[in-house]
């Protein structure tokens, strides 16, 4: 009894560090040469025309980086590592709700997309390209706070996913 616990003891240990050396358990991550991002302000391609859109969504993409992850901010897109252009593509306010009785609106839904190109300035290759990504959320409809925190909340999901489409390089 002794035996097996004192080799178990030892092995296991052994075991866990041979495997980490052939198996990273943080997933992909950037390369070694990607220091610095530049994220400009994205653009609104929707033709939805909501005030503050482009900013809100540029803001929290830039607060995630500097919170989560160790790239450094560049203002000037030039001198970063790696470049980040985005375009709001889509802004959808649409029904998705009806009431039992009526056939009026009870909750509407949110849907934005987003297309994206993130390039590796250093190597001048694309690290992805006109990638697309979207965040939905649901609002009781006449509910102007509700409706902004669908707007939030798609814009969490959509900053999520890029985030982790850069810091992953998937």
């Amino acid at each position: 009894m002794i035996r097996r616990t004192h080799f178990a003891c030892v092995a296991l240990p052994l075991l866990v560090l041979l495997l980490q050396g052939c198996y990273s358990f943080t997933g992909a991550s950037l390369p070694p040469h990607i220091n610095s991002i530049a994220v400009p302000l994205f653009s609104d391609r929707s033709g939805a025309g909501v005030a503050q859109l482009t900013a809100e969504f540029t803001e929290k993409l830039i607060e995630k980086l500097e919170a989560q992850s160790s790239l450094d901010i560049e203002s000037e897109s030039g001198r970063a590592d790696m470049l980040l252009e985005a375009a709001i593509t889509s802004f959808s306010d649409e029904t998705s709700q009806l009431g039992s009785d009526t056939e009026r609106a009870v909750t509407n839904r949110i849907t934005i997309v987003v297309r994206a190109t993130c390039i590796d300035q250093v190597q001048n290759r694309p690290f992805f390209t006109r990638a697309a990504f979207s965040g939905f959320a649901d609002y009781t409809v006449g509910d102007f706070e509700g409706k902004q925190g669908a707007i939030d909340s798609s814009i969490d999901q959509i900053t999520d996913d890029l985030f982790n489409r850069i810091i992953s390089n998937w």
